[in-house]
């Protein structure tokens, strides 16, 4: 079998479309750290159930936990948690966690999911004592949904309005207490008030190599895979600090261990199924390479403008922003500017070009 056409079907399996399909799009992406389709599944069978079991996030598990004992202790409920940081990092994982170490049922929506107050006001009437309510995203929650959930979560009551017009009466209800949970990628997003009713503010970090090593080598365990600590670590090195990104990266490396290695993942296997798919040493793809050699080629380094950026990659502006630029922030190779994006000098050394005098003014 040609090498071209490993990578034809390495591609296939996970969802990405030949180079010269149209436009790169988030979701297509091996290295995004957005959910796809395919994710589901897997993600389920992978997840852990105890927060002895979560890997890495320490000060956030240390956090958890004192917060947790201190809740069954009194008999009462969490404190409303808010997890915020980069897609992928485990915050619905996090979420299932504390469900199950309160020993409490668990549900679970999201802000765009979530269109008129009837939908909200029958999730929380309908709640049981010291439940979890979770809602993904919930920056994207609707202003007028936001005020119901104001006296939800600071009295436990609910405000219902019965009839219109000048007849038209409030009518409060009793909620029983409950844990609310929201995750964003986007906190700053968040209005002050709804922002306010968090007792614990979490924020997820990316990923140690180290970490997602034994992430690695925990999932290869579940699904049954044979992978070394060499090969566990080079997966790990290209997984852009995010567990999603790891596990999907696994069951890739897995699909041409089991063609080409006789379902062994060690060092040299993972190299050629990770080159095949065209994830290089840093987790860069397609797409980041592009963006970053954008900026350096026509942009003379930059700055320039999330827009203009937007426009060159077909993409959309909010997606560069939340799923493209921080992990490339993270790791030195871009920075932020009030004027607009800049490559740094860790880009030119990657692409091995050497900045004028202008560009190197920049750094």
């Amino acid at each position: 079998m040609s090498a071209a056409k490993d990578n034809s079907i390495l591609r296939a399996s996970s969802g990405l479309a030949p180079s010269a399909a149209s436009p790169i799009i988030s979701k297509d992406r091996l290295v995004s750290a957005a959910p796809v389709e395919d994710d589901s599944s897997f993600e389920l069978k992978l997840r852990p159930q105890r927060l002895q079991e979560f890997i890495g996030q320490n000060k956030v598990k240390e956090n958890l936990d004192v917060a947790i004992e201190a809740a069954k202790s009194r008999g009462e409920a969490l404190d409303h948690v808010l997890l915020y940081g980069p897609p992928g990092l485990g915050k619905t994982t996090l979420a299932n966690i504390i469900a199950n170490e309160l020993g409490t049922a668990f549900q679970q929506t999201s802000g765009p999911t979530l269109q008129i107050k009837g939908d909200l006001t029958a999730i929380l009437t309908n709640l049981r004592d010291r439940q979890v309510l979770f809602i993904d995203e919930v920056h994207r929650l609707q202003p007028a949904l936001e005020e119901i959930l104001y006296s939800a979560l600071e009295d436990y009551k609910l405000d219902i309005m019965i009839g219109q017009g000048p007849s038209a009466r409030t009518h409060t209800m009793d909620v029983k207490p409950f844990t609310f949970i929201g995750a964003t990628t986007r906190a700053g997003l968040l209005s002050a008030p709804l922002r306010s009713r968090f007792g614990l503010l979490l924020r997820l970090e990316f990923y140690t190599n180290d970490d997602l090593r034994v992430i690695v080598e925990r999932s290869a365990e579940i699904l049954g895979v044979h992978v070394d600590g060499p090969g566990a670590i080079e997966i790990a090195s290209r997984s852009r600090g995010t567990p999603r990104i790891a596990n999907r990266l696994l069951r890739r490396v897995r699909d041409y261990a089991q063609v080409r290695a006789a379902g062994k993942i060690d060092l040299a296997t993972a190299q050629a199924a990770l080159s095949m798919l065209e994830v290089d040493k840093h987790g860069f793809d397609e797409v980041d390479r592009k963006l970053l050699l954008t900026i350096i080629e026509k942009y003379q380094g930059g700055p320039v403008g999330l827009n203009t950026l937007g426009a060159v990659l077909a993409e959309e502006p909010d997606a560069i922003e939340e799923i493209y630029e921080p992990f490339l922030i993270q790791i030195g190779f871009l920075n932020r500017t009030p004027r607009g994006r800049v490559a740094t000098q860790l880009a030119y050394d990657h692409f091995g070009i050497t900045p004028n005098r202008r560009q190197s003014s920049l750094f």
